[in-house]
């Protein structure tokens, strides 16, 4: 059921408490938009081309085409086809992991201990790659649609050896990142631990998620006019739909 929150309209609006995987299609022209509620969240995610989902995100022609290591308000997300998925038009947070990869169950058991349902019910401990594995079997897809997936909310350092480390704090209450779909996409969301969290306890934080029709991209677009790349991605992106 849609709601109206100021001049926007919620199509829909939920709320992913820790641990807690979704999966769904954002249709061109609609915004995703998530929001850390409490601060120090952390969202892994995919992103595939819905209609045809051997296209998907590819994470180094979307670093490469931008000169950036991170995702924040005016670069895009590429797929492998050279087109674009997402842009990012809104970001209250400035920092989102592009390269650090997903928890998988060994991680998780060493850092968390074992968690299990019959322990902790609902609470049991869930792992990024597992996650994805059970939303991405619901639209067909499985262990060879894995790709490098996006974190958000989350600040990776690296050193000069090369060495990731995390950075705590990166995301406050209430800072929200939103992207605009440029073509019909299938968003993976898994708002489990990152692997580079030196946490012990397992603890995510609940993340708000709400999609919303948004203008199409005018000729200025921020995200269009960041890189020539972009300017070439998008008319791609449009050429696919005449």
């Amino acid at each position: 059921m849609s709601q109206a929150q100021g001049e926007v309209e919620i199509l829909h609006q939920e709320r992913l408490r820790g641990g807690q995987m979704w999966s769904g299609t954002i249709r061109r022209g609609h915004a995703l938009r998530l929001t850390d509620v409490e601060g120090s969240a952390t969202v892994a995610a995919l992103f595939y081309n819905a209609d045809h989902p051997l296209e998907r995100y590819n994470m180094p022609d979307t670093l490469k085409a931008q000169y950036t290591a991170r995702l924040t308000q005016g670069y895009v997300l590429y797929s492998d086809m050279g087109r674009i998925l997402m842009s990012v038009i809104e970001d209250g947070c400035g920092w989102h992991d592009t390269i650090s990869g997903a928890m998988d169950a060994g991680l998780s058991l060493q850092r968390h201990g074992d968690g299990t349902y019959q322990e902790l019910r609902n609470d049991f401990h869930r792992n990024t790659r597992d996650n994805f594995l059970i939303a991405l079997a619901k639209h067909g897809l499985g262990k060879r649609d894995l790709v490098a997936n996006l974190n958000f909310f989350v600040k990776i350092a690296v050193d000069e050896s090369g060495r990731l480390s995390w950075v705590p704090g990166n995301s406050r209450p209430g800072a929200a990142v939103v992207l605009r779909a440029e073509m019909n996409v299938l968003a993976v969301l898994s708002n489990t631990p990152h692997p580079l969290d030196p946490k012990k306890t397992y603890s995510p934080r609940p993340v708000e998620l709400a999609i919303y029709a948004v203008p199409a991209p005018a000729d200025d677009d921020p995200c269009r006019k960041k890189r020539p790349e972009n300017a070439r991605g998008f008319e791609l992106t449009q050429n696919y739909f005449v």
